[in-house]
């Protein structure tokens, strides 16, 4: 690299810089993206990712597992993923760029590392959209058994994909509505569900700690089983990460917004399953798969129960998938831009008029039909565990490597921000992680396994890096 290349990596021209808000750091890439978005946007793009009324997938196994005591694994899996937050609020701080993890490995790791974070997330986030789009199918091909299945989910990936490519701005407009339609739900239920308990006497007939505490059955253990039930129910936080590109001030917007974001989720799933338990404090009886929904119609009737199922399959069919899918085509943008995978110039293309990946996020919309036809969905789930979990702890890592390692920040705070705590997020993930059945390994190495070889062709045995990253 000439040293005229390098200085404009490190100090970015005028052309480069163009749209970069006053202030905020260079980072050697031209600003292409649309910079429009808010705290109050990334912390709903934070929570349609992760799903408000996400207890209506998980609550009934999550209540079987803990004797009852739901609420107390949502509140231990917030707890335990705050510190993974924290880990990609620093980062985003110092990185202001659209690769999430892969960046922030990239440059505050190793440049090959980040390659193989990025191929990771990949491996997540790519089939995500497919999987909740078979999720939707499912549910409605239950209500609705005539239509074929391959017309709701080319519906659905066209209509997501539609959006997403018209711009960010689109995509927030249907983030806010589809919010305001779960939270309205949410707060009906909540209010049925304490009538229903308080005044009508039913359930646990009164307020009560049962659900956040049974003397005799709290120990370690349990605590590790309602950790590991709750953290991958938190997944997706850090796609608000990949938006930095898109936000105004990012390096003092998107942080705060990742942790705002998993803390209202945190409370939001606190409150409906500590409503559900006193609802129906009988967990024996539950159905694992409609456990939730039986409560809700215990306690809202038939027609808060089929609203809950038609905004379910619309939220995690349409909403959800839309926000996962503008997250990893942000990704794979990133990483085309940077020549690292196949068919980058085509994928690292923005399109002219609405400034977006459009490119990436189409070949993710026809990515997501192939894997809701042809993959089964305890294999997607596999591959989501074992990529997300994989990601966070490279993060984490990450985090020590750049700042308590090559910025030297060992003061009280630097041991406490850029040490204990991310040591602390990488021991919970990695407890998490070293749980998975074989077959995930299985399935996740090889991917891996893929990637590294992959990475060694691009990089000529991993001694070129991107131009932009200069010599790291």
């Amino acid at each position: 690299m000439s040293n005229a290349e390098v200085q404009r990596v490190e100090t970015g021209s005028s052309e480069q810089l163009s749209g970069m808000p006053q202030g905020e750091k260079k980072t050697g890439y031209a600003q292409e993206l649309k910079r429009t978005l808010t705290f109050k946007d990334l912390v709903t793009f934070g929570l349609i990712t992760m799903l408000p009324i996400a207890p209506t997938q998980v609550y009934a196994t999550a209540s079987i597992e803990s004797y009852g005591m739901a609420p107390l694994v949502y509140l231990v899996g917030v707890i335990a993923m705050v510190f993974t937050a924290l880990s990609y609020s620093a980062m985003s701080r110092e990185f202001p760029i659209a690769g999430s993890a892969y960046s922030y490995v990239q440059r505050g790791m190793n440049p090959h590392v980040g390659f193989l974070t990025g191929w990771v997330i990949i491996m997540d986030y790519l089939i995500i959209p497919g999987m909740l789009i078979a999720f939707s199918n499912l549910w409605l091909s239950a209500v609705l058994p005539g239509v074929p299945s391959l017309l709701i989910i080319v519906l659905f990936a066209a209509i997501i994909t539609f959006v997403n490519v018209k711009g960010i701005s689109l995509t927030k407009g249907a983030s806010y509505l589809f919010l305001f339609c779960q939270l309205s739900l949410i707060a009906i239920f909540i209010i049925c569900g304490i009538k229903f308990v308080l005044m009508d006497g039913h359930g646990m007939g009164s307020l009560s700690l049962e659900p956040f505490y049974q003397p005799g059955k709290i120990d370690l253990g349990f605590i590790a089983t309602a950790a590991s039930i709750a953290v991958l129910g938190f997944i997706g936080f850090d796609s608000i990460s990949t938006l930095s590109e898109e936000t105004k001030n990012p390096t003092r917007t998107v942080g705060p917004s990742v942790v705002a974001s998993l803390v209202l989720i945190g409370l939001l799933f606190l409150g409906q399953s500590y409503t559900a338990s006193l609802a129906h404090p009988d967990y024996n009886n539950l159905d694992p798969g409609m456990g939730y929904f039986d409560i809700i119609r215990e306690v809202g009737g038939d027609a808060l129960y089929y609203a809950f199922i038609i905004v379910g399959v619309v939220s995690v069919g349409i909403a959800n998938a839309l926000t996962v899918q503008s997250a990893i085509s942000r990704v794979i943008f990133s990483m085309s831009r940077d020549k690292l995978l196949p068919l980058s110039g085509f994928l690292s293309k923005v399109h002219p008029k609405y400034q977006t990946p459009a490119n990436a996020t189409i070949f993710v919309g026809l990515t997501s039909i192939v894997v809701a036809l042809f993959l089964s969905l305890d294999f997607l789930a596999k591959l989501v565990n074992f990529g997300a979990m994989t990601t966070y702890m490279l993060l984490n890592l990450a985090v020590i490597t750049y700042f308590f390692i090559r910025k030297k920040q060992r003061g009280l705070k630097g041991i406490i921000r850029y040490l204990i705590f991310p040591l602390i997020g990488f021991g919970v993930v990695a407890f998490i992680w070293s749980g998975f059945d074989p077959m995930t390994y299985y399935i996740g190495f090889t991917w891996l396994f893929i990637g590294i070889v992959f990475g060694a062709i691009k990089s000529k045995g991993y001694k070129e890096v991107p131009p932009v990253l200069g010599e790291v």
